[in-house]
């Protein structure tokens, strides 16, 4: 009776568990660099491309801006971001590395490949471990099609 009830038949548990893991996985990396998950998240976009309004940061990351924004503070306070106005639209606040911000990308270049062979180590192939991400992209486009 309520077998759909059962933990262990919950997709959105191993969902979260994964998530949470991955997470607690980068720790070692972003340790000494007094950065977390959600930053290094908000550096990837800005490595990509810099100077970006706030709202477009939350856009990529699929987050609501005012989570994004107490985030950005804290990169600001760590001397790894500077949000200015915007020069279109003073409402706006447009999001810049640092010097600082920018040499983290250096530092950080290899995080992904050491802990893709920490992951792969552990579940068996990079094969296995990415033919996950289509089905992943998958279930986030469908997902994100229900909130909008």
């Amino acid at each position: 009776m309520y077998e759909q009830l059962k933990l262990d038949n919950q997709l959105c548990f191993r969902l979260y568990t994964a998530a949470r893991l991955v997470m607690r996985a980068y720790q070692p990396y972003f340790a000494p660099l007094g950065i977390t998950y959600p930053q290094y998240l908000v550096l990837l976009v800005l490595w990509e491309q810099d100077g970006q309004p706030v709202c477009d940061i939350a856009k990529r990351l699929m987050l609501d801006t005012n989570t994004v924004t107490p985030l950005l503070q804290r990169m600001e306070k760590a001397g790894l971001v500077v949000r200015q106005k915007g020069k279109e639209d003073t409402r706006q606040r447009i999001v810049t590395l640092t010097e600082k911000g920018m040499a983290m990308r250096e530092q950080m270049a290899s995080v992904p490949e050491c802990l893709g062979a920490d992951v792969v180590s552990k579940v068996g192939s990079a094969d296995e471990v990415l033919a996950m991400i289509p089905a992943l992209d998958k279930l986030i486009g469908g997902l994100k099609s229900i909130d909008e």
